[in-house]
């Protein structure tokens, strides 16, 4: 990981990172860092891949111990802070951690950790001691770096090991494709626990020379004064904060709403991901902010893969093109690559791509093809050279009377009804249908689902309309603002 701190070394005046108002240099973070490397080796050489499972709020101390992690030779396993006891004793379990070090904020729900005598466990509160200077260990791009935990929408959650080198290379085709500079100046205020928040933004803007900023916890107002601050020009969200600031925005006086727009357009780029994006949402924020939002496409396992273009037309409700140096093929149930125009499962294979699910041989197994392509399952279809997301087969794509149908498709067709907030469409099991098409829906108002059938007949064919509604106040949803679609099913 050596190119991610190489900006630390060469530029230690420069500010890394601001949070709570206060800024600190590369010089201080590198310093930081290697403090923590220290002590996390007391007399050891090479933490040799330990799992350092870590509780830290977003800001300078978390990277710190990222950092750290690292430099001492440990695979980082970072907390999600939201998380109750039993999901944070599932990933520490599971990981098997041998230190968990934790920030003051959330000592006490890891409490039951502290006198665990297989666990070191490391208050941050305590102050981390002060040692001799050491030589750290040289670290092999092969070994282990991180282990993240996909969001279990489908099944329980499954550790992603990836590789010092695998991170490397997440990072610098990023950087490539959107021309990150140490000009740059960026917020965070995305959950530290997922690839978009960790690599796409925080090791990113690091690798770059640039600055980041922590807004923790989220609020929309103190955003856009962040904004006004006049420093920020990359700027990246998922689409619920995309929506939250909308709204935001539209609470402001005229006035105000003007001095907004006009410093929004000053900005460099503005991406969006971890969710499908909404074409209404993608729509009102270009006329706010003069950006028409970078959609891109990843996964824990995979990092960014597909992309629309920095420079070049950027498509409402795709995806884009594949990254530099990721490869994409799209394949039928048979693993035979479809024809153009024809939808077929995401598979990608490149260097970007994880090692293994963490302690599961046969799920790592299953998850690549006989010649090496990770199976997204995910389903999509290239037109016109960019690619457009159908669904995850197992949860977005409803198999009913014979059709394979898009629920992403159902779902963007809903959201352009002026009384529908918010919706999620699954597939309900059905003996003579297979699947029967099925819409939540979050509204203000009183909706006559007849009236609502009659609308959506005018837009889809009748095979994809919902024979079922069902009302709610809102979504359930996981911390990246994905549906959670096996939850939605239970609902119904």
């Amino acid at each position: 990981m050596e190119r991610l701190f190489r900006q630390a070394i060469q530029n230690p005046a420069k500010v890394a990172i601001v949070d709570q108002s206060k800024a600190y240099s590369y010089g201080e973070l590198m310093t930081s860092a290697t403090r923590i490397a220290t002590f996390l080796l007391g007399e050891k050489s090479d933490l040799n891949e330990a799992r350092v499972g870590f509780m830290v709020s977003p800001g300078f101390d978390y990277v710190a111990v990222q950092w750290g992690i690292w430099m001492a030779g440990g695979i980082a396993v970072p907390l999600c802070i939201t998380y109750p006891f039993p999901s944070l004793q599932y990933v520490i379990e599971d990981t098997g951690a041998d230190i968990i070090l934790v920030g003051p904020e959330y000592e006490e729900i890891l409490h039951p950790y502290s006198d665990y005598s297989k666990i070191r466990f490391i208050r941050l509160s305590a102050g981390i001691a002060t040692t001799e200077p050491r030589t750290l260990p040289q670290i092999n791009p092969n070994r282990g770096a991180m282990i993240l935990y996909t969001s279990g929408t489908t099944s329980l959650p499954k550790g992603v090991l990836t590789t010092h080198g695998t991170i490397e290379s997440q990072i610098s085709t990023l950087i490539e494709a959107w021309k990150w500079s140490s000009e740059d100046y960026t917020v965070c205020l995305l959950p530290l626990h997922h690839v978009h928040g960790i690599i796409n933004v925080v090791c990113c803007s690091l690798w770059a020379g640039a600055t980041v900023e922590f807004i923790h916890p989220f609020d929309a107002k103190q955003v856009f004064e962040t904004f006004m601050e006049g420093k920020v020009n990359v700027f990246m969200a998922v689409p619920t904060i995309y929506f939250k600031l909308i709204s935001q925005f539209e609470s402001e006086s005229s006035e105000r709403k003007s001095a907004i727009s006009a410093r929004l357009n000053q900005f460099r780029l503005m991406v969006s991901g971890s969710a499908a994006l909404p074409v209404s949402v993608m729509e009102k924020w270009q006329q706010i902010s003069g950006h028409y939002l970078l959609e891109r496409y990843g996964m824990t396992e995979i990092g960014m893969a597909i992309s629309n273009p920095y420079d070049g037309e950027r498509k409402a409700g795709y995806i884009g093109k594949p990254l530099p140096g990721v490869e994409i093929r799209l394949v039928d149930e048979q693993n035979v690559e479809v024809p153009f125009g024809e939808p077929g499962e995401i598979q990608v294979k490149g260097p970007s791509v994880f090692k293994e699910y963490w302690g599961k041989p046969t799920a790592t197994a299953n998850a690549f093809t006989a010649d090496g392509w990770f199976m997204t399952g995910d389903i999509a279809v290239v037109e016109q050279e960019y690619f457009r997301i159908l669904g995850r087969d197992s949860v977005d794509i409803i198999k009913s009377g014979g059709y394979k149908i898009s629920a992403l498709e159902i779902e963007e067709v809903l959201r352009t009804h002026p009384a529908i907030k918010d919706c999620g469409v699954v597939g309900l099991p059905d003996e003579e249908w297979g699947e029967l098409v099925a819409a939540a829906l979050v509204s203000d108002h009183a909706l006559d689902t007849k009236e609502l059938t009659t609308w959506l007949r005018e837009r889809i064919p009748a095979y994809k309309t919902p024979r079922k509604y069902l009302l709610l106040d809102e979504l359930p949803r996981n911390a990246m603002g994905k549906v959670v679609k096996n939850d939605l099913k239970n609902l119904f």
